[in-house]
């Protein structure tokens, strides 16, 4: 499929209407023959309208809910209000004097202008004109009956009809922005705002194979799932979102994954608010990442000790991460304590060479100690997550940016949707495997360095561009051997969200002598993270070079 986009320049006053229709264009032509027939007929009355109404349907759109004043409605580079809203208002798209709550009036509408309305009401309850809007509001909800505070028309609040309008689409205009960006959370005003052109993306094959998803049931659950999560992002009332939740679709594992993330979302919900019963049920239907280990504490407060043993130790055969792994050697023994007495001694972590540095007090403790220990000779780098993930992210450009379905929904992601799920590396199984031969023919230096210059500045969850230079990148090529890119890559691979985290600050390379050293430098009072310590452990157990470096800052020149 191909469908270009060139970002309307923002010389252009309607530039928000040309990326907003284009979008409409693409939705259209990716999934017409799976869209219902509200939403076809949608996008095409809506690009059939009178530009003027096609630009104050978008700037409505891009706005937060669904009323207006229609005041605030008028734009320079379009017709005035009355004018550009009477096609919109014939479709029945915008309708004056809309249900509106006492709440939603207070927020809407300025204090001057809400004392004139409410008046009355305020000298009835004995609200003075002088107390603040707030006041007002808490006044007026303590003391009105229950009937009086639900929605009403907004002329019954006594308004003029025309002083508010409702826009009806929103519900179509939603589903078609959750169908382009693949989630809930991205708004259009992110997608029209954003000068797209600035930035480059990996292209992408969007065809018949790579879409999401193949059956109109398929996209309604999607849409369900994802009005879910909308209702939970709003009131975050499980209990209501829980009587909404579709069937879990598991014919669609990609869909799967949203059902058992918003499952996992209640569950942490029910766990912080004390409702551990409600926790412990949800966590146990759910698949997501962490679900078990977040079980296993509730199963624990709640004093299921033998219940929690028992999936501790059959977690143990199979962690599903090394966070998990990290929490069963800390849960096992404590839980075989409270049930036998018994007191289990853990394996101490392999020791990790510690260097310690008296420096001059700097802002950044990382940037004092590669100053203090960088030489022409043997230079010190910058690389938190950004050098080795840069290195496995140019290496395995192309099985991340395969166009599996559920991965790619539109041209300008900067990677995959589905690079954090567990089955994403499986999904891909062949094309990692084939890159990670490399490392043992010796071609991976050449695919790192091939994709390093074609792919520059091209948008990618590992590398980070501004982090990674030609120098530094031969440097590391240089001086870093390939078993030991290997092990690393392959942990990354085993997760790819949590393992891409933790890794040492600084490196130091002796390019004469082809190796280099890892530093995980520590300032004053700081203290080595969960993740930093997994890395740490793994690099001794494979006789990696790392040490963590503590600084304290000197006190006196002679320090």
């Amino acid at each position: 499929m191909t469908l270009n986009f060139t970002p309307a320049p923002l010389d252009d006053p309607l530039y928000y209407l040309r990326n907003f229709e284009w979008v409409l264009g693409w939705v259209r032509q990716r999934y017409g023959d799976l869209l219902p027939p509200a939403e076809l007929a949608f996008i095409d009355q809506a690009l059939a309208l009178p530009e003027a109404s096609r630009g104050l349907l978008v700037r409505m759109v891009m706005r937060k809910g669904d009323l207006f004043r229609p005041e605030t409605l008028e734009y320079p580079e379009l017709e005035p209000f009355s004018k550009a809203s009477a096609p919109l208002q014939q479709l029945g798209w915008l309708v004056e004097d809309p249900q509106i709550s006492l709440e939603t009036l207070f927020r809407l509408f300025t204090w001057s202008s809400l004392k004139t309305v409410f008046i009355n009401r305020l000298e009835a309850h004995g609200i003075p004109p002088t107390a603040r809007k707030s006041e007002a509001l808490d006044r007026l909800r303590g003391e009105l009956e229950p009937e009086d505070l639900e929605p009403r028309l907004a002329s019954s609040w006594g308004l003029a009809p025309q002083a508010l309008v409702q826009l009806t689409v929103m519900p179509q205009c939603d589903r078609l922005r959750w169908l382009f960006f693949g989630n809930g959370y991205q708004g259009w005003s992110e997608f029209v705002l954003t000068e797209l052109g600035l930035y480059q993306y990996e292209p992408v094959t969007f065809d018949e194979r790579s879409r999401p998803v193949h059956k109109r049931t398929e996209l309604e659950t999607f849409w369900q799932l994802l009005e879910c999560r909308q209702q939970w992002h709003e009131d975050e009332s499980p209990e209501a979102v829980l009587e909404q939740l579709p069937p879990e679709p598991e014919e669609q594992p990609w869909l799967a994954r949203h059902y058992h993330r918003l499952l996992f979302k209640m569950a942490r919900h029910w766990e912080r608010t004390g409702e551990l019963e409600r926790a412990r049920d949800s966590y146990q239907r759910s698949s997501y990442p962490g679900a078990r280990g977040r079980l296993l504490r509730v199963l624990e407060r709640l004093g299921y000790h033998e219940t929690a043993f028992e999936l501790a130790q059959a977690a143990q055969q199979a962690p599903e991460s090394e966070a998990e792994r990290q929490q069963l050697e800390r849960l096992l023994p404590r839980l075989k304590r409270t049930l036998t007495g018994e007191r289990q001694r853990r394996t101490a972590p392999p020791e990790v060479p510690e260097l310690h540095l008296i420096l001059p007090q700097d802002p950044s403790v990382e940037r004092a100690v590669a100053a203090y220990l960088s030489t022409p000779e043997t230079p010190v780098y910058y690389a938190e997550n950004t050098l080795l993930t840069g290195l496995f992210g140019l290496l395995m450009w192309d099985a991340i940016f395969e166009p599996l379905p559920g991965a790619f929904f539109h041209p300008f992601q900067r990677g995959p949707a589905d690079l954090y799920w567990p089955d994403f590396v499986e999904r891909r199984a062949d094309r990692f495997d084939a890159l990670m031969a490399q490392l043992t023919t010796g071609a991976y230096r050449q695919t790192i360095l091939d994709n390093f210059e074609r792919k520059a500045g091209r948008q990618s969850p590992f590398v980070a561009w501004g982090a990674l230079d030609q120098e530094q990148l031969t440097q590391a090529l240089e001086c870093i051997p390939a078993k030991h890119l290997a092990l690393c890559f392959q942990r990354f691979l085993q997760d790819l969200k949590a393992n891409c985290a933790g890794l040492p600050d600084l490196i130091q390379f002796w390019p004469d002598e082809r190796r280099y050293h890892l530093l995980e430098v520590k300032g004053p009072g700081d203290r080595l993270q969960d993740n930093q310590k997994r890395w740490l452990a793994f690099f001794r157990q494979h006789q990696m070079p790392v040490s963590v470096c503590y600084v304290r800052w000197s006190e006196s020149a002679d320090d």
